[in-house]
């Protein structure tokens, strides 16, 4: 598979006709654009993949394929920002119409086991006009369309022409000066985003005027805490996709998304009835812990990785780097592949709807409805109150000391512990200020600030505890192979100081967090 990033716009010809694209390839000298191309017809015919009651139309999913042209084959396009969109393509191995597994699996968050099948054929007359820079590089195609298009379920063909302006290796000024041009010539803004919009609009639901009033202190508790509900389980599937292509980073956001649900929910069970989504809290749980092994092993590697490399040559004995990438390597694949097992089994795609049950028909309580200024306020002190006491709670260096080394040990457990605590009560505290921004303001926003501070700092002295834990068992490993062990004595002890001092500093955290 092949993955191109599209930034495009299109519009409506309306009275513009050919001088709008005569008015695009009169743009020499404009952001870069040296000449214009002569002009390039092509024939393209798509047939387009959705479910029934089109699932992936909803989600800003088009899924395709399509023979004509320079990129023929199958064409899934994801949403990836406004006006951009991430197209995934593959070749046609073989005449068949069947939707290829691998970009089946890429929707299954979207399709949730409905059946893939056309729905509508597309034919497109397409003229394309490509400008280009001093070293004959495109810069960007602008295509005239004559598009005809048949939904499959015996509904009235459309036709219409349309321009559309793609980005290539342009300047994104270019697009305005584009812009300018063709609305010069009378083109105007498409309503619609795709093509497969504007062929099955009718088939939608009215999606309503658009987003509502901007949410405030006076709007309803329950509208502020379920709008912060919906960007996380609109977060989950967008990320959904990103963590089966080992995108960087995915599994850390699709994970953080399903964090910030749960506690969403368990920090406003007074508002959302608790009882009610306390299996929806389970199963977050669960999503978050099968996508943390893989992020877990992500962190650790980097971690000792840059660990190894700040040591001087002098204090590296033996294969300490083949020994870490040879123990990652094999650790992150079975925890990759142990996520995508979650991500294709029946327990997910269950929670994805139970996710959508609830926002559609959300057991909020009589608090729901009072102002969220007033609201909101309460389980938010509330839980910085929780992080302050779970600081209280951790033991000070200096009160550990013991009189012999199992007591010792003992008393540093119980310290990481307590400190590890103190970090799940910093996410909570943070995550309860994030959900009522709208309502709180800068109380909440620097509540969230200085609560992701203090959960960064715990997470990085989790990080040395666990690291260490890993450094014990390589050196074991090491030593049985008669390798020198020296460094990895080295590296634990690194990760011992690193974890003092953040335990030093911890009581002026505890401070700052009183007030």
């Amino acid at each position: 598979m092949a993955t191109v990033r599209e930034i495009d716009r299109k519009y409506d010809l309306a009275e513009a006709g050919p001088a709008a694209l005569d008015a695009v390839a009169a743009m020499t000298g404009v952001a870069g654009v040296a000449a214009a191309a002569p002009r390039q017809e092509q024939i393209l015919d798509a047939v387009y993949y959705d479910t029934k009651d089109l699932r992936l139309l909803r989600a800003g999913v088009t899924l395709r394929r399509r023979t004509g042209g320079q990129d023929a084959g199958w064409h899934l396009k994801l949403p990836a920002g406004p006006g951009t969109r991430d197209e995934i393509r593959l070749p046609v191995a073989a005449p068949s119409a069947k939707v290829p597994k691998e970009l089946a699996g890429l929707v299954r968050a979207r399709a949730r086991g409905a059946a893939l099948a056309p729905v509508v054929r597309m034919r497109t007359g397409r003229g394309v006009l490509r400008l280009l820079d001093e070293a004959s590089r495109t810069l960007a195609e602008i295509a005239a369309d004559h598009v005809s298009a048949e939904p499959v379920n015996g509904s009235a063909a459309t036709c219409w022409d349309e321009i559309e302006v793609e980005l290539v290796t342009g300047d994104p000024g270019l697009l305005t000066a584009i812009d300018a041009r063709l609305r010069e010539a009378g083109a105007r803004p498409a309503a619609t985003v795709t093509k497969l919009q504007r062929a099955l609009g009718d088939q939608l639901p009215d999606a309503g005027t658009g987003p509502g009033s901007p949410l405030t202190a006076r709007s309803p508790a329950g509208e502020v805490v379920l709008g912060y509900l919906r960007h996380q389980v609109q977060a989950i599937s967008r990320y959904d996709p990103l963590v089966r292509r080992d995108e960087p980073d995915a599994v850390h956001q699709m994970r953080v998304a399903t964090r910030r649900a749960r506690s969403a929910l368990q920090a406003f069970g007074q508002i959302i009835e608790r009882e009610a989504t306390r299996p929806l809290c389970d199963e977050l749980k669960w999503i978050a812990a099968e996508l943390g092994q893989a992020r877990d092993g992500e962190v650790l590697l980097a971690r000792l990785t840059a660990g190894l490399s700040a040591l001087p040559p002098a204090l590296v004995a033996g294969p300490v780097e083949d020994r870490l990438t040879g123990h990652f390597t094999a650790e992150l694949a079975r925890a990759g592949q142990a996520a995508l097992r979650a991500l294709d089994g029946r327990r997910y795609l269950r929670l994805l709807d139970d996710l959508d049950a609830l926002l559609a028909d959300p057991p909020l309580t009589p608090l729901a409805e009072g102002k969220a200024g007033k609201v909101l306020a309460k389980p938010v002190r509330r839980a910085a109150r929780r992080l302050r006491r779970a600081l209280a709670a951790v033991p000070a260096a200096e009160d550990a000391a013991a009189e012999d080394a199992a007591a010792e040990d003992a008393a540093a457990e119980d310290r990481d512990a307590a400190i590890h605590e103190a970090r799940k009560a910093a996410k909570r505290a943070r995550y309860a200020a994030e959900a009522a921004l709208p309502a709180l303001g800068g109380k909440a926003r620097r509540q969230a600030a200085g609560a992701k501070k203090l959960q960064e700092l715990l997470g990085d002295h989790h990080d040395s505890v666990v690291a260490r834990a890993v450094l014990r068992d390589l050196a074991g490993q090491a030593r049985a192979a008669g390798e020198d062990t020296f460094t990895y004595g080295v590296m634990h002890e690194r990760q011992a100081c690193q974890a003092a001092e953040i335990e030093r500093t911890l009581p002026q955290f505890a401070d700052r967090a009183k007030k």
